[in-house]
């Protein structure tokens, strides 16, 4: 053991005493780790990155983005590391970056803040594409996230951009539905009144039919709760379980509707 210390010590004293077009050996072989290193690092962070964005189904050009700027972040450090091995003042490289750090802060504040909420958003995934959510008011399937802005396919067939920091201040609602028996599907709940003029029995038959008419064929049969009751309306809470989110658009209205229709129809034998 002492003699392959001794070896290694001779071998960096070496490195010290010679130079090569005036530059020490020592500097050369730090200035060589820190290439391997950096290498290395950009071929690791560039294959997680490219299975994490197949894993949350991300767009070509958010993979494209995001290697992108974790091989300028490598390559900063790099060119840091290397400034101050080799010897050179870092004053001006510190001088450099905190000036071109402030115009950058001061001209794009908030395209950094989309970046780093686009990031937390890739991160934590309270959503995924292909997801039905609601963002705060907007709903709908989530077609795209990038890194500033993520975009919903409406009800209306309308594409909605929504920056990713407005959607850090918006309430997440995602309709996604896991269990240990079924895995894949879309609970979407949304809530319908009614006032006191048509019996609880009765409602409940109204549901009964059209779910058995309109939902028939739904993986997973769709349920209702009385979430609150006043002195005017009561009010159901109405689960429906999908596989394909973009049924949602249709059977929200066919349930709607057809619900409504058959109340009038008891509302107008009651009165009679």
């Amino acid at each position: 053991m002492v003699k392959e210390a001794v070896s290694v010590q001779e071998f960096f004293d070496n490195l010290e005493n010679h130079t090569v077009f005036g530059v020490k050996l020592s500097t050369l072989f730090y200035l060589l780790v820190i290439a391997v290193v950096a290498v290395v690092l950009e071929r690791l962070f560039s294959r997680y990155l490219t299975r994490f964005a197949r894993r949350a189904r991300l767009a070509p050009h958010v993979t494209n983005g995001l290697v992108l700027t974790f091989r300028l972040l490598i390559l900063v450090g790099a060119v840091a590391s290397a400034v101050k091995v080799g010897g050179l003042p870092t004053d001006w490289f510190v001088a450099f970056s905190a000036i071109g750090g402030a115009a950058v802060g001061f001209a794009s504040t908030k395209t950094i803040g989309n970046f780093v909420a686009g990031l937390y958003l890739l991160a934590a995934r309270p959503f995924r594409v292909g997801d039905f959510v609601r963002l705060g008011t907007v709903e709908g399937i989530v077609e795209e996230i990038a890194i500033n802005y993520t975009k919903i396919l409406t009800m209306g067939d309308n594409l909605v951009s929504i920056s990713n920091l407005q959607i850090m201040d918006r309430d997440i609602t995602n309709y996604s539905y896991k269990s240990s028996e079924r895995d894949g599907l879309h609970c979407y709940t949304f809530e319908i009144s009614f006032d006191h003029s048509v019996s609880s029995s009765k409602i409940a038959e109204i549901f009964d039919e059209v779910f058995q008419k309109c939902c028939d064929k739904l993986p997973k049969k769709p349920h209702y709760v009385l979430v609150r009751s006043g002195a005017f309306e009561r009010v159901y809470l109405v689960y429906l379980y999908v596989t394909r989110p973009e049924d949602i658009f249709v059977l929200r209205s066919q349930v709607t509707e057809e619900t409504f229709k058959r109340w009038d129809k008891e509302r107008l034998r009651e009165n009679q």
